[in-house]
């Protein structure tokens, strides 16, 4: 006589998130708009920085501005000031490269 395997289900529905996960979760609102906010005036402090400071960490003054403008005053503009410093970046390797 031969046995079988037997395979049991087991109920793994989802668990009921504990009580600092339900915290962690409804605050996570409120933290991203902290820190949005946070950095909207870390990137005001970039105005006192003069054009060759900007320019050394990949930026200028139309990227502030631009930052500021294609951001609402909820969201985060050092999303922005990033993607501007990556491509002036990579621009900059490209035509390193051409030469």
């Amino acid at each position: 006589m031969r046995m079988t395997d037997r395979t049991i289900e087991l109920d793994c529905g989802k668990l009921t998130p504990t009580f600092p996960q339900r915290l962690a979760a409804g605050l996570a609102p409120l933290t991203s708009l902290v820190r949005g906010f946070r950095n909207r005036m870390e990137i005001n402090t970039l105005h006192d920085l003069s054009d060759a400071q900007l320019r050394d960490i990949g930026l200028n003054r139309a990227d502030l501005t631009s930052a500021f403008l294609a951001s609402t005053f909820f969201e985060d503009p050092s999303e922005h000031l990033t993607r501007s410093a990556r491509n002036r970046w990579r621009l900059s390797l490209f035509r390193s490269y051409e030469q």
